[in-house]
């Protein structure tokens, strides 16, 4: 093992004993790891406010490369209370959740490069916080699924038509042929509207730490939601799906709060 010093966001948490946890942290250096807390769950201990997910901290752990490392001495650098204090706002909960979610599974991916997993993590970083100023979550999540697709091999096609290559005349997106599709490749796929067409790539491409305003229709929302879940099916396997949504308010409302 090594003395080292890391920055990262806990992401997931298990009981371990009485009195400990063990902690998923992801970080820039070294992807998601493993951190024994030890005592953690004491209220006492130094660790107890640390060891929860959503922290972001800078950790001095004795790390492992392979296995559990050791967490020496945690300094809390960010809180999210917006998402995990309040207990009323159980959408905001449920989407951060579902982001965490996808997030791990996405980083865990065996074709994820090293460089990679640091970009992912600028955009998870980003998304949270964003989350946490009050920005909506659902729209702040497409754009995480948006920008993840990349770095899962996947990309869709939405600079120019994903079959013939032109920019012009384009008429519809569709998740079974990789994104749009212009007027003279166009077969009955499911027209989508000019908005949601442009707001696709407008999330995509948007810097999500100078978002300032984001405010969409509902309508397009809808649309943008159901090719995004359709193409993660179709091309990852990977789920990105709320379903029934209010089992699953409670069921986060009963964990956390």
């Amino acid at each position: 093992m090594k003395l080292v010093k890391i920055k990262g966001i806990v992401v997931g948490e298990q009981v371990y004993s009485e009195s400990s946890k063990i902690l998923k942290i992801f970080t820039k250096e070294y992807g998601i790891i493993s951190v024994m807390s030890k005592g953690c769950r004491k209220i006492k201990s130094i660790f107890h406010e640390a060891s929860n997910t959503l922290i972001y901290a800078n950790f001095d752990i004795s790390y492992k490369e392979e296995g559990i490392s050791n967490l020496i001495a945690v300094d809390i650098i960010k809180i999210f209370k917006n998402i995990v204090m309040d207990c009323k706002d159980l959408e905001k909960k449920s989407y951060s959740f579902l982001l965490i979610n996808l997030t791990v599974q996405v980083v865990n991916q065996k074709n994820v490069k090293d460089i990679e997993i640091s970009n992912i993590y600028d955009i998870f970083l980003a998304c949270i916080n964003k989350i946490n100023e009050g920005f909506s979550p659902r729209i702040i999540v497409d754009i995480a699924k948006l920008k993840y697709l990349e770095y899962l091999g996947v990309k869709p096609s939405i600079d120019c038509c994903s079959n013939c290559g032109s920019n012009s005349n384009i008429i519809t997106i569709s998740s079974l042929s990789f994104g749009y599709i212009c007027s003279n490749c166009y077969k009955n796929e499911k027209l989508a509207s000019k908005d949601t067409i442009k707001m696709i790539r407008m999330l995509y491409y948007v810097d999500i730490d100078r978002i300032k305003k984001l405010e969409i229709d509902e309508n397009i929302i809808e649309e943008i939601d159901e090719f995004l879940n359709d193409y993660y099916e179709e091309h990852t396997g990977i789920y990105t799906i709320i379903n029934n949504k209010k089992n699953i308010f409670s069921k986060i409302s009963e964990i956390i709060c």
